[in-house]
């Protein structure tokens, strides 16, 4: 033996770990020592001398390894040459690529001549790669982390399972042949899917391998000696697999295989082919069967079929809907878990106990289950990747995640070291003390209660995070009653109908009912209505589970009796989509927003009865309340479309109604709660309308393009075409249900044909443009229309053209447009389209409107016009009611005398054509002097006011009517300018 005692630097060890380290490098010189001796008789070079030549830090790194890892020594002790090789290829310190993994694990299986070759090769190929991954997650070379590490072990499994079913099919093919190949042609192989951790890219240092094996399609395999069919031929490819890494021999083993996880467990077939994996998952697949899947990735095989299959078994894994009861099925694993733990006495388990892996495993998965069809961004297999999306999404903050992160590391950190001692899979905390030790310093920590410390530091804020998100909601309603409220044992009696009338009675008056007699009436209903008695096991439970939470925050809103009401046809109109009865259940603050707005709205109430997918928006207060901007409505609107495929229109369609109407509640939301100003709540309103008009726009010309091609001399990628908004949308005056005013404009001349594979001529191509956009606007599906529109504002209304060309747009309106049509101008605007054509159409729009008139004559055509919607839309009876908007004194009166003075006046004060809103055309009238400031602040003032009362009506419910003296003081002012401008007879007159 070369090497003197000296050799080791024991130095850098904890003197608790220098016996220790002593003996086992005792054991490791007697091994060297052999090694030089057979070397000795070969005349190679000796062993020993190559490790003599191994530098200071490496021997260091040596002496913190020997000290940790028993697996580590007794690997060197029986192949002392793999440490100096290792050394030489740089594998301590960098973990090789995959392709450098296949390439060195297929030689050594070329020259394998059956299958106990295969296997000796494959362990001997794993051990060596284990004690360099071992090597470098003891010893961390510069930047290395525990990912690292579990992509690196993860990566060699694959590299094992790819290896080995090569050999195997090859081995094989003169005896059993080779599959058939697929209907299209394509040849077939085994499907391997990875599952938990290595499905994940993420496995433990000492991790079993999930998998499920899968094969296409049914047939006979081809060109051995018989055939056989597909499912005999793939299950024993599969059971060779297994044992090429599973089986224990002389040279241990490669990877423990577990298939438990595959359709019917144990007691399934080792293999399915994908549809009888497809019809298994959709009519018998289980809740945790959706957990496990989520983690599901081709590992080895046909990983193009791999996918194929994982694509279509998606809908199983990933709900369409915000699935809030996947987290009930979490919570009763999560209990049966803590059940088993107890009862085996498994605290110190850092991966089940409390505060453990598990528990941030769930945490993560909780959201993939629940939103993962939804924000697809979800649908990964790393708990990392996962895990660091979540705040993008809204879904966890920020802190939360920078403490799950480094928290669930440390854990795993943890979990590799106590596995590194053995090569053992283990998660259990060790009760010897010389492992204990071994541990620490693995960890960093000078002894024992050191690491304890910090480990029970982190699975405390673990525990914290996931009860957060797991917890029972009803203990966290419980604990937030005061004590003069009902607790939920109350009302769930109250609810059951288990209490006499009179006590149920009491009950409810004491908690704020004032009409306590009809509220019982309705749950008695409610609860014995054929719906709810005929609701399945599950739906049932969520519903019991649900009514009192709901009752609770019934009795918490400011009208109780109201809220009731209100909220029991949505309560009825989602029993049979039970997924929002856990909603609710599972956010108790959501349904505490759901009583506000519902109390406070009456439409509110009933577009969430008529749309509950409007109840996910309950759950971000922090958007409930606050409306996006157009640049953040128009990001939200692409990311939503880009996650659908391009051609799946009716996807696209919901998808566009259920972002209407959700922005739609926002704004709503936001209204009741005072936090927007009326010209806010239109202006949103107006955003909305014009971020779905270009959505719209951009998918109708995708659509009619693909079919017929371009007129010549058009851009193929953006639509030469406008869209002109008239009415409430032009005006920047958007309410809840109001409809879109539009004109539909291109610039051609109407003489090419298109280029596609269908031409059409280019007057018929922007017709059927127009009609597209018309369709994809009030088409109904299951979310409703997007908006009534209204199209009679174009030139001739209905009689004309549905798509007019601009010059023919201009020519109509210099030539044969009614002054009541020029009116419509002055409210007109570009919502949608191509920019230069936009700029073309506002040069027309300020030429028409801005041409000398004749004052006279135009006064009478305005006041003739106005006369006769008052005839048809106004009061027909005297009384102390008054219409809003079409009574003489009411908003459209104002309207009009804006548009007249735009007509009248645009000629000689330009800036009156800026703007198509009636505010900011008063505000150039008293600007320009045409209107004194104080008048022009008292129509603004008026014109507030009425808009204000139009929209509550709108909220409420009511009718846009005000009694007695109310809007009085406007009304006067309106009619004495009107006079004063309008009416003949009158001086004054500009």
């Amino acid at each position: 033996m070369q090497l003197n005692d000296n050799f080791l630097p024991l130095a850098a060890l904890p003197a608790s770990l220098h016996t220790a380290t002593r003996a086992a490098w005792e054991r490791l010189s007697e091994s060297l020592e052999q090694a030089d001796n057979v070397a000795d008789m070969t005349q190679q070079e000796l062993p020993s001398s190559s490790w003599q030549a191994l530098a200071k830090p490496r021997r260091e790194a040596l002496a913190r390894v020997l000290a940790i890892s028993t697996f580590a020594l007794d690997t060197l002790a029986r192949y002392p040459e793999w440490l100096v090789e290792l050394d030489i290829g740089g594998e301590l310190d960098i973990q090789p690529g995959r392709e450098e993994l296949a390439g060195w694990l297929d030689e050594l299986l070329e020259h394998a001549a059956d299958e106990e070759a295969m296997q000796r090769a494959m362990r001997r190929f794993r051990r060596k790669r284990m004690l360099a991954i071992v090597w470098r997650d003891l010893n961390r070379p510069s930047g290395y982390r525990m990912w690292d590490t579990a992509q690196a072990v993860s990566a060699l499994a694959e590299t094992c399972l790819d290896a080995a079913l090569t050999w195997l099919e090859q081995f094989y093919a003169p005896r059993w042949g080779l599959p058939a190949p697929r209907q299209d042609g394509t040849p077939q192989r085994l499907v391997i899917l990875g599952m938990g951790k290595l499905g994940a890219g993420e496995l433990n240092l000492s991790s079993d391998i999930d998998l499920i094996f899968a094969f296409p399609e049914k047939g006979e395999t081809q060109g051995g000696r018989k055939p056989l069919e597909h499912q005999e031929y793939f299950t024993k490819l599969g059971q060779k697999l297994i044992a090429a890494l599973d089986a224990m021999t002389a040279d241990g083993f490669a990877f423990r295989v577990d298939m438990r996880l595959r359709p019917l467990g144990d007691g399934g077939p080792l293999v399915g082919c994908f549809a009888m994996l497809s019809s298994y998952y959709q009519d018998q697949g289980r809740e945790w069967e959706r957990y496990a899947m989520l983690k599901a990735r081709p590992v080895a095989g046909d990983r193009d079929a791999g996918d194929e299959l994982l694509a279509g078994l998606r809908p199983f894994v990933y709900r369409k809907y915000l699935d809030f009861g996947a987290i009930e099925s979490l919570r009763e694993l999560k209990a049966m878990i803590n059940r088993e733990v107890k009862r085996k006495g498994m605290q110190n388990n850092i991966k089940l106990g409390p505060g453990g892996i598990r528990e941030v495993e769930f945490v993560v998965q909780a959201f993939q289950l629940i939103r993962g069809g939804r924000d697809t961004e979800l649908q990964v297999t790393s708990l990392k990747t996962a895990l660091k999306r979540l705040p993008e999404l809204g879904l966890l903050p920020q802190n939360v995640v920078d403490e799950l992160l480094p928290d669930y590391a440390f854990l795993r950190d943890v979990e590799h070291a106590l596995q590194a001692l053995e090569d053992r899979q283990t998660q259990t905390l060790p009760s010897d003390d010389d492992d204990r030790e071994r541990v620490a310093f693995a960890m960093g920590h000078e002894d024992w209660p050191g690491l304890i410390a910090q480990l029970d530091e982190v699975r405390e804020r673990v525990r914290q995070h996931f009860d957060a998100v797991i917890a029972d909601p009803e203990e966290d309603v419980e604990e937030a009653n005061v004590d003069n409220q009902l607790g939920l044992a109350q009302w769930r009696l109250i609810w059951r109908g288990e209490l006499e009338p009179e006590e149920a009675n009491a009950h409810l008056a004491e908690a704020g009912f004032n009409e306590p007699d009809k509220a019982l009436k309705r749950l008695h209903s409610l609860y014995h209505s054929r719906q709810v008695q005929s609701m399945q096991r599950i739906g049932f439970e969520r519903l019991d589970a649900l009514m009192p939470l709901l009752l609770d925050a019934v009795a918490d809103s400011d009208a109780p009796d109201v809220a009731l009401a209100r909220v029991q046809p949505l309560i009825e109109a989602v029993l049979r989509r039970t997924a929002y009865l856990a909603l609710l259940r599972e956010n108790p603050q959501a349904l505490e927003h759901l009583m506000h707005l519902c109390a406070a709205s009456p439409w509110i109430a009933e577009q969430l009865a008529r749309y509950p997918i409007l109840l996910d928006e309950l759950l971000t207060p922090e958007t409930l309340y606050t409306p996006a901007d157009k640049a953040r409505l128009a990001d939200e609107l692409r990311q939503t479309l880009n996650r659908l495929p391009e051609d799946d229109e009716e996807a696209q369609l919901e998808a566009l109604r259920v972002f209407k109407h959700a922005q739609t509640l926002h704004v709503a939301a936001s209204d009741v709660a005072g936090t927007r100003h009326l010209m806010n709540v239109s202006d949103y309103l107006t955003y909305i309308a014009e971020v779905i008009l270009d959505a719209v726009l951009a998918m109708a010309w995708k659509h009619i393009t693909r079919k017929h091609g371009v007129p010549e001399g058009l851009n193929a990628r953006e639509a030469e075409f406008l869209i002109v908004g008239y009415g409430k949308l032009g005006g920047i005056e958007l309410g809840y249900s109001s409809d879109l005013d539009l004109v539909f404009i291109h610039d051609s001349d109407g003489k090419d044909v298109t280029d596609g594979p269908r031409p059409i001529d280019t007057p018929l191509f922007f017709t059927r443009l127009g009609q597209r956009i018309i369709h994809l606007l009030t088409a109904v599906t299951p979310a409703g229309s997007l908006y009534e529109v209204d199209m009679r504002l174009r030139p001739s209304g209905n009689s004309g053209l549905l798509v007019t060309s601009l010059k023919a747009f201009a020519d109509y309106q210099r030539q044969n447009a009614w002054t009541w049509e020029h009116q419509a101008l002055v409210r007109a605007r570009v919502v949608a389209g191509s920019e230069a054509l936009a700029e073309r159409f506002r040069q027309l729009r300020g030429d028409i409107l801005g041409s000398q008139r004749d004052n006279a004559a135009l006064r009478e055509e305005v006041v003739k016009m106005r006369q006769k919607m008052r005839d048809h839309l106004g009061s027909k009876n005297a009384s102390d009611s008054f219409n809003l908007k079409h009574d003489a004194g009411g908003m459209v009166d104002i309207e009009f005398l804006c548009q007249y003075a735009v007509l009248a006046l645009a000629h000689q004060t330009p800036a009156l054509l800026t703007y198509s809103d009636n505010i900011r055309i008063l505000e150039v009238l008293a600007e320009a002097g045409h209107l004194p400031r104080e008048e022009a602040e008292r129509l603004r003032e008026a014109y507030l006011a009425y808009r204000s009362a139009i929209h509550r009506a709108a909220l409420t419910g009511e009718k846009a009517r005000a009694e007695g003296e109310a809007f009085h003081a406007h009304r006067e002012i309106i009619i004495a300018l009107w006079q004063r401008f309008l009416e003949p007879n009158t001086a004054n007159r500009p």
